[in-house]
């Protein structure tokens, strides 16, 4: 992190504790590693040693999990990202889909998805009419999107008043249309391909969550499910989803190309 971005993201981090031990690392540090590792995706042990030992930054990120850290630091900068573009803090609309992914040899619960041909999890997703993360569940892959969306809803439903409508593709047509209406009080509207199936073209506001699952190409602890525990992997996403949102509020300088002399120009 550049220090612009780690002056949003210091005061959203915990303090430290008034008895016990003080604190032997720098938490700058430590974001630092997990940063680190949500975009290389090594292994835990194989984090290089210019960072903190790898079970300390291990710790914090259970202790961030448990305790609903990571949830409140993703929420207050998404909130600030949206009201820097001129949006209401809280969003009225959103889109839902889902991802289906491979998961590494690792114990845990998965599942085989049939229409992707995906053996793994599968992450069902919830973002507003930016492509900022909502809401996010994890689970195996052959839970069908109508039943994750069931439980994306009920997790998102008691912190955004506002929202009214959802954008969803033909997967989610059905009873879930009706169910969200009555359990929720959103409407959610189908979107239908206006072409042949297989013809390209961009959706109207479908596009929108898949430009957010584009955006985790870089993040390649997010190229499989590694993760034992389906909130652990929650947890990455909200990782990955932060770290975007301080490139948004604070970008990093660019780094320009040094140019040779002209006289270098035709040297062999």
């Amino acid at each position: 992190m550049t220090a612009a971005q780690w002056d949003l993201l210091a005061p959203l981090l915990p303090p430290p504790c008034s008895t016990g031990h003080p604190r032997a690392h720098d938490l700058r540090e430590v974001v630092n590693a997990l940063l680190y590792i949500d975009r290389t995706g090594c292994q835990w042990r194989a984090l290089p040693h210019d960072f903190p030992p790898w079970s300390v930054v291990r710790y914090y990120f259970d202790q961030w999990t448990v305790h609903g850290t990571l949830e409140r630091i993703h929420t207050a900068l998404r909130e600030q990202v949206r009201t820097a573009a001129g949006r209401h803090a809280q969003p009225s609309a959103g889109v839902v889909d889902s991802q289906s992914v491979q998961t590494a040899q690792q114990p845990g619960g998965r599942g085989y998805d049939g229409g992707k041909k995906v053996t793994g999890r599968k992450r069902h997703l919830l973002v507003d009419t930016q492509g900022w993360l909502l809401a996010r569940v994890v689970t195996a892959a052959n839970v069908s999107d109508p039943a994750g969306a069931q439980q994306l809803f009920g997790r998102a439903k008691a912190h955004y008043p506002r929202l009214a409508h959802l954008w969803a593709d033909s997967t989610y047509r059905g009873p879930l249309v009706e169910w969200a209406l009555g359990c929720c009080g959103w409407v959610v509207e189908i979107v239908t391909h206006l072409v042949p199936v297989h013809s390209f073209v961009v959706q109207p506001w479908r596009w929108i969550v898949e430009r957010t699952f584009g955006w985790w190409t870089n993040a390649r602890r997010l190229s499989k499910d590694y993760e034992e525990h389906p909130p652990a992997s929650e947890s990455w996403i909200l990782l990955t989803m932060c770290h975007l949102m301080l490139q948004r509020r604070a970008p990093a300088a660019k780094k320009r190309r040094a140019r040779l002399p002209r006289d270098c120009d035709n040297l062999s």
